[in-house]
């Protein structure tokens, strides 16, 4: 059930990816990244309400919990690592094409292992190691792509960005682990929402606010609705999956990165861009790394 779970956030996290694309194109990143924060929030808020107030979602996969601070301080070093990754990709994918962002994206599942390694001490077997070389491959391929489209990935910083959003994203799976194994999902899913609008109004007001007339104006899209609602519904089977006493967070972490087939699809339908056999190349190659991830940790 929770590898079906992990299939299913991956669909829905590819249509993320390509409504986040549509938003943030000539617009201002960081109120389109704090709307989708209070509207993530807003979709959640009515479950922890309806939970602390009356018994109607009890015993429900919906019911929220109420935690307290010992609980609370680990949603919310969620939130900041989450929020990190948040800002770095919301950048990245502003100014690079849809069709390299998600292949780098990919590449995730590969930095989870290797944290395996790092800290709980996992080793990996011969499967393992051929889809790291193969992800590795894939993204000095991919750069030689982007280098078609006047895109260095030794000099551009766009680049550097989403490798940061992949790393911190990499870190905040790792830690989802552990949070599952001691919280209920609804709770970590349902707080961290809320504490990233509080952690993003310092921002939106101190960063954005005093130079949004200097900068890319902000304008209304109702895509940036869909970033939250597509989100929200890919973490819930993300969460629950990870909840699974069984489930792999190596496996569905990668399965999870499938989504790069969703909005490598969109990025070539919708929004045009060049050079699409040779990332298609890079992609599959990247798919290959995935298959042997999945072989080697069955």
């Amino acid at each position: 059930m929770w590898l079906l779970l992990a299939f299913l956030s991956a669909a829905l996290l590819g249509f993320y990816d390509a409504f986040k694309k549509k938003s943030l194109r000539d617009n201002a990143v960081l109120p389109v990244l704090f709307l989708n924060t209070v509207f993530s929030s807003l979709i959640f808020l009515p479950f922890i309400l309806v939970s602390a107030f009356t018994p109607a979602l009890n015993g429900t996969m919906f019911e929220v919990p109420v935690a307290g601070w010992e609980v609370h301080k680990f949603v919310i070093v969620k939130s900041f690592i989450v929020l990190s990754s948040w800002i770095f990709g919301y950048f990245g994918m502003k100014h690079l094409p849809l069709t390299i962002v998600g292949p780098i994206n990919a590449t995730r599942p590969v930095m989870v292992l290797v944290g395996a390694m790092l800290i709980f001490g996992e080793r990996l077997n011969l499967y393992q190691w051929i889809g790291v070389m193969l992800a590795i491959l894939s993204f000095f391929m991919l750069s030689r792509s982007g280098k078609k489209e006047g895109i260095d990935f030794k000099h551009n910083k766009w680049i550097y960005f989403i490798v940061l959003a992949a790393i911190t994203g990499a870190i905040s799976g790792l830690y989802d682990k552990y949070l599952m194994k001691q919280f209920n999902p609804m709770v970590v899913q349902s707080w961290y929402n809320v504490y990233q609008v509080f952690i993003m109004c310092p921002i939106i007001l101190l960063l954005w606010y005093p130079k949004r007339k200097e900068s890319t104006p902000f304008r209304w899209d109702w895509t940036i609705i869909l970033i939250s609602v597509f989100l929200s519904a890919a973490d819930f089977a993300y969460f629950y999956a990870l909840s699974y006493e069984d489930s792999m967070i190596s496996i569905v972490s990668m399965v999870r990165r499938g989504s790069v087939v969703v909005s490598f699809l969109f990025g070539a339908l919708f929004f045009r861009e060049k050079n699409l056999k040779s990332k298609a190349v890079d992609l599959i190659l990247v798919l290959i790394g995935m298959f042997f991830l999945y072989l080697g940790s069955k």
